[in-house]
């Protein structure tokens, strides 16, 4: 254990001694398997943690001393349906392992994980596992990743086999030193002689480092002698080249015996961008005007970022925050900002913008993968704060006396409906306060109400979807069913049609007396609904015209065909009778209602449905485009067109919401993982005649 770092709760005197690396891969590709390798490799008496479905969906955090360094280590889920949980790691992490497969390839999905990399200008080095498959092999996947990745992927280390598939160790390419792990530890000796591998990658990597720093005297001693560089010099300059994100090493690790993780280590602790390499997120007031950039110092004004939020019944709230700058202690009074709109560009009923002030109880650090209390932490660290009352993932801690905002990181919308109703009377009265507990924890779940007033689920695919069932079951012992979604189809009339409403009741005492004679005409989509009053020579008495419209609305809202509200038509009352004694106001709405129907009822057809359409967008890689045309076409949608950037092909088209309920999954098939979607509504159009049927009921 260093002397440097506390051995009870690893705390850090100076941001340099921090190193925050997320873990980012597609699942199946030996990931989690390479998290657990690298703690029980630093971590004395570490056995494991359980993998599930809660593990495998949330951001997971570890740490370990590696010399005079602590790294704090987030597992971040592979699966395309968290990727909420992916930005989350991205934004609390300094560095990126991107977990590659040999076994696999490069497929869409990991292309899209390097895509939210990129996009974040995120510096990584790329590990490449499984190469013990049969059909692996080195040199094809890295000639696949500087295809896929650029250039800038460049080998720091090349396998060594003892047999066919048997990886045994291997060559550092700035060391000229090979690791043998034959015998389940690893011996380094020194290269007598180059292989052709070690010279194809050495020299491209060693040019590769000394541009990205800009070193001519160190690009003059490498021509004129490559085999006695300074390797600590070299090193200083990989860190500096990787925190540019230009520059991407690529090293074989096997997870299943070890080989190459004491190497990567020692990547991750001179390799590695320290926080103050790594610029932090723009800061504002809670006004919206720009603050100075913060510093990684422990000396300036609080800055830090609620990462993630979990629930737990009995133990309440825990938030992971990222430390930007500043210094937390046990017991500081904080400024607490959480102003999602301003990423979302709409204000979200479950998570209102918010600014207030709490109170820090307990600091806790990860020790392995256990958390321990501590008194303070520093600017560059990443800890745990338990029973933050009001902060939700994406809020801003700062100091009370300079409030500030830190922009969250863009979350995913929900695009997977799901119709569900409590399965009993006691799941019924629990289920509200269950799902706003869910809510809090996870921002990628929506609540909706639907057509009918169906209670509507929204999540991010299949995977996230079966995840918040299991937790309404598991955690608050609430059951629901799910039932098929109600799509909001509306009414409308589609011709002229005049009809007389007639409501008379006479026999005896107080009667009811209304006659309305209407007349109905369709109006443009989006219009909505007009009422004309034409009523001459007091036919329907003034105070009476106001209940037929009445009516006349209420009738339309019920519908008149299969139940749907009835949109974009004009009545026009034009005459009526009415009676001195009998005629009333419940009377004349009445007779308002009853000429609706009754127009509805006029031969020739003239009530016809509607369908809700969106306005889809979809992204995906160019190889899939025409897929993906094929497709939208066969769920009867209106390609509008599409356009390529940097070998993605975005198609925009309007689709019927009827054919969308399961396209967040189609979709990932169809793209082979690299597609994403949005949706936004359009508006109504006539739903063709040969789906009548399926709609003409609720």
């Amino acid at each position: 254990m260093s002397s440097k770092v506390n051995a009870t709760t690893m705390q850090v005197t100076t941001p340099d001694d921090v190193r925050n690396v997320v873990l980012i891969g597609n699942a199946g590709s030996g990931k989690t398997s390479l998290f657990e390798q690298l703690l029980k490799a630093r971590v004395e008496g570490y056995r494991g943690e359980k993998e599930d479905a809660e593990r495998a969906s949330q951001l997971f955090l570890a740490s370990f001393v590696t010399g005079d360094i602590v790294v704090n280590l987030l597992d971040a889920p592979g699966h395309p349906d968290f990727v909420g949980e992916l930005r989350a790691g991205i934004r609390a992490a300094d560095a990126a392992i991107f977990v590659l497969s040999a076994a696999d390839g490069i497929d869409g999905a990991a292309q899209a994980l390097w895509e939210e990399c990129r996009e974040a200008n995120l510096p990584r080095v790329i590990v490449l596992t499984k190469l013990d498959a049969g059909h692996a092999d080195f040199d094809t996947s890295v000639e696949e990743c500087q295809a896929a990745f650029g250039d800038g992927v460049r080998p720091t280390h090349v396998p060594t086999f003892s047999g066919p598939g048997q990886v045994s160790g291997n060559i550092g390419l700035l060391t000229l030193e090979e690791h043998d792990y034959s015998a389940g530890v690893p011996v380094s000796r020194t290269l007598n002689a180059h292989d052709d591998q070690v010279e194809t990658y050495r020299g491209p990597l060693i040019e590769s480092i000394i541009q990205e720093a800009e070193d001519d005297g160190l690009m003059d001693r490498y021509l004129e002698d490559d085999e006695h560089l300074d390797v600590e010099y070299l090193l200083d300059d990989l860190m500096k080249a990787v925190a540019t994100a230009n520059l991407f090493p690529l090293l074989p690790v096997q997870t299943g015996t070890g080989v190459g993780i004491e190497e990567l280590v020692r990547l991750i602790e001179h390799g590695f961008p320290t926080p103050g390499l790594h610029p932090n997120q723009p800061l504002t007031t809670t006004a919206g005007d720009v603050l100075p950039q913060p510093h990684t110092d422990p000396a300036a004004p609080l800055v830090a970022q609620v990462i993630r939020t979990t629930t737990d019944p009995f133990a309440g709230r825990l938030s992971m925050v990222r430390i930007f700058s500043g210094t937390l202690h046990t017991d500081d009074i904080v400024h607490v900002s959480g102003h999602r709109s301003w990423t979302a560009g709409r204000e979200d009923e479950a998570h209102p913008d918010h600014d207030n002030e709490e109170r820090i109880g307990l600091i806790q650090g990860a020790v392995g993968s256990e958390l321990k209390p501590r008194q303070r932490a520093i600017a560059g660290e990443v800890v745990l704060l338990p029973k933050l009352g009001t902060a939700e993932t994406g809020d801003t801690l700062s100091a009370k006396d300079r409030p500030g905002v830190v922009e969250s990181w863009p979350l995913p919308d929900p695009l997977l409906p799901l119709a569900i109703r409590a399965a009993t009377r006691n799941d019924e009265d629990k289920l509200a306060g269950a799902l706003q507990r869910l809510a809090v924890e996870d921002s990628s779940v929506r609540l909706d109400r639907g057509a009918g007033d169906q209670l509507v689920l929204w999540t991010t695919g299949q995977a996230h979807a079966d995840l918040v069932l299991g937790r309404l079951v598991g955690r608050y012992q609430v059951r629901v069913e799910q039932e098929d979604l109600k799509i909001p189809m509306r009414e409308t009339f589609t011709g002229r049609a005049s009809a007389i409403g007639r409501h008379v009741k006479q026999s005896g005492g107080h009667g009811q007396y209304a006659v309305c004679n209407v007349e109905v005409a369709p109006l443009d989509r989006g219009t909505g609904f007009e009422f004309v009053d034409k009523v001459v020579g007091g036919a329907v008495p003034r105070q009476f015209i106001p209940s037929v419209e009445k009516g006349i609305r209420t009738q339309l809202e019920r519908g008149v065909f299969a139940g749907y509200p009835m949109v974009d038509v004009r009545v026009t009352l034009y005459d009526g009778k009415s009676h001195s004694v009998d005629s009333s106001d419940m009377a004349f709405q009445m007779a308002g209602a009853l000429a609706i129907k009754e127009a509805a009822a006029t031969k020739g057809g003239v009530v016809a449905l509607l369908e809700p359409l969106d306005l889809v967008t979809v992204t995906v890689g160019d190889d899939y485009l025409g897929a993906v045309m094929t497709d939208l076409s066969g769920r009867r949608g209106q390609v509008l067109g599409s356009d390529s950037v940097n070998r993605r092909a975005i198609v925009r088209a309007l689709v019927p919401q009827a054919e969308l309920a399961r396209y967040a999954i189609d979709l990932r098939g169809i793209g082979h993982g690299s597609g994403t979607f949005t949706r936004e509504f359009h508006g109504y159009e006539l739903l063709p005649s040969s789906l009548l049927e399926r709609y003409s009921k609720k």
